[in-house]
């Protein structure tokens, strides 16, 4: 079992930046790859960024590429997703997630946080 707990987020204006964590629990953390997916109201669960175990992989959905930034450090078993010119179509609850394979999407992953949410406004 690994055990995920998202935070960071909050009320942010639009051109803000946050920086979202992740802290993991349970299994060895440097053994699994991370990824950050988001749900806005209404919407289903989209890939945002990902990032292998070793952190010489990442992936980022067109949306956040140049905007948000995926890093790991695997001796606080912590990933985060650095978020910067925030737009209010950001808005959403962001989740973390963790699997011993990297992938895109939701059905890759076996383990989730609660999720954090960030809203931006104008």
């Amino acid at each position: 079992q690994v055990q995920l707990v998202e935070s960071g987020g909050g009320p942010v204006q639009a051109g803000g930046s946050l920086r979202l964590s992740c802290a993991a629990s349970g299994r060895t953390f440097s053994n699994y790859a991370m990824a950050w997916f988001r749900q806005a109201p209404g919407k289903e669960r989209e890939f945002v960024a990902a990032i292998s175990w070793s952190a010489a992989i990442t992936h980022y959905a067109d949306a956040a590429k140049g905007r948000f930034t995926i890093s790991r450090d695997n001796a606080k078993n912590t990933v985060y997703l650095q978020m910067n010119s925030l737009k209010p179509e950001d808005t959403a609850v962001y989740y973390c997630a963790a699997d011993r394979v990297m992938g895109k999407i939701t059905r890759a992953y076996e383990y989730w946080g609660q999720g954090t949410p960030v809203t931006v406004s104008f």
